[in-house]
């Protein structure tokens, strides 16, 4: 690990001091670098419209239909000045095989009064089919919903809690506060609800819940509590230590799933994996508990992999079997955090990376867990988008799993752009950058 990585891990324990160390840094590595717009070849899905900002959201689901000919996207006039903006943002429909100057190409199909810069309104299209219905986030009559909307005749279905990860046959979803989420991480929760729990540290309430989509039933599945007890470590039971859970993400087969259950005491975060039935709750596991984890992508029913630190190994990329302690390290050279996802085969992985000294952001492919990293497109990130407010590339496979799509400010504004994959033959270069 080099210098920069040791004290970049050392300030993830203290996220307000890192801020100020990491934009001063960055300011002066900038004005000696050598200037790049982008490298690779990226192709602009969204319109070039310089007055507004169009991205997608996270990096856990695909915006394309299962045809890819269809992509879904999302339209603000702001993402720099407000994490979880309080105006309308409009959901669209992107005819890819048409041209830019056809006018048929961009149809708004809907709206959302509650979305965040970093995963906007968990839009989606909704499975097993993955082409006639789409699934958002709203704020409606007074409460936080999802909406399911077919896309052929409009008719809209209203889901009596909001949704955070959806199983792959469109029947089943879990969640979470998103307004406790937004009052201790903004840019993942929305602001249009007051939070029930604001003030407790750890509530007495639940954490969970698991939502027929079928039926509407929603009904608690894990509680705060039921997360503290379980394993208990010292720091946790620090009378002024915060609670709180995120990242929810469903396996393949929707059997489990995987949480980042977090807690902070004053500055200091630490944060475990956690696994457990979506039937019921049961059978959790902690499947990492060295202090870090950050994000994280089901390989299949039974592997996880992501980025964390291992106490034996440091930070990187691991690929663990749930509800066991067995793991490996994957690329030793990639020691610094982004978003992996796997091809539809499985076959490969892209991550991302944050903007690097010179503000450059990088997406890599690896044929397997072992194989070299290859870099695909290096864009540049302005500092007008940093912090809560930063544009992370969050990339996303379409259903061929010949391309990635992601999300970039390097043209100055938000824009949804892909990259193309064939048998690698787009890659740049093999570096350890």
């Amino acid at each position: 690990m080099s210098f920069e990585q040791r004290v970049n891990y050392q300030l993830n324990k203290f996220p307000s001091l890192k801020r100020y160390i990491k934009s001063f840094y960055q300011h002066v590595m900038y004005a000696l670098s050598r200037k790049i717009k982008s490298e690779g070849n990226i192709l602009r899905i969204s319109p070039d419209d310089n007055s507004h900002e169009y991205f997608f959201g996270y990096y856990d689901k695909s915006p394309w239909d299962m045809s890819d000919r269809f992509v879904l996207c999302m339209r603000a006039n702001d993402t720099w000045t407000d994490v979880s903006p309080k105006e309308k943002a409009d959901i669209l429909i992107i005819d890819t095989s048409l041209s830019e100057s056809d006018d048929n190409r961009i149809k708004k199909i809907a709206e959302t009064n509650s979305w965040n810069v970093q995963q906007a309104c968990m839009l989606q299209w909704l499975g097993p089919d993955y082409c006639s219905r789409i699934l958002y986030n709203d704020y409606r009559d007074g409460k936080y919903v999802a909406v399911i909307k077919n896309i052929n005749n409009g008719e809209e279905r209203i889901i009596q809690a909001p949704v955070y990860t959806v199983s792959s046959d469109g029947r089943m979803a879990l969640t979470l506060d998103f307004s406790r989420l937004y009052n201790l991480r903004p840019g993942y929760g929305y602001y249009n609800v007051p939070e029930k729990t604001k003030g407790d540290l750890l509530p007495n309430a639940p954490a969970v819940w698991k939502i027929d989509l079928e039926t509407n039933e929603v009904k608690a599945l894990l509680s705060y509590m039921d997360f503290a007890k379980f394993e208990p470590r010292i720091e946790m039971k620090e009378s002024n230590s915060v609670h709180k859970v995120n990242h929810l993400m469903i396996s393949p087969n929707g059997k489990r799933c995987m949480v980042l259950y977090r807690w902070f005491v004053g500055d200091r975060k630490y944060t475990r994996l956690i696994t457990f039935d979506t039937l019921d709750g049961g059978n959790m596991y902690v499947l990492s508990d060295d202090d870090m984890v950050s994000h994280c992508i089901w390989k299949d029913d039974q592997h996880i992999l992501a980025f964390e630190n291992k106490n034996n190994g440091g930070t990187g990329y691991y690929l663990m079997r749930d509800r066991t302690q067995d793991y490996i390290r994957c690329w030793d050279e990639l020691t610094g955090d982004g978003h992996p996802s796997y091809s539809p085969n499985r076959e490969w992985i892209v991550t991302d990376s944050y903007p690097d000294r010179t503000r450059i952001q990088y997406l890599r492919v690896m044929k397997d867990e072992n194989s070299k990293p290859e870099i695909i497109a290096k864009v540049f990130s302005p500092f007008k988008y940093d912090n809560d407010t930063r544009c992370d590339l969050h990339p996303r496979w379409n259903h061929a799993g010949d391309k990635i799509c992601f999300d970039s400010v390097y043209e100055g504004h938000r824009g949804l752009y892909c990259v193309g994959i064939h048998n690698n033959e787009s890659a740049i270069t093999k570096s350890n950058n």
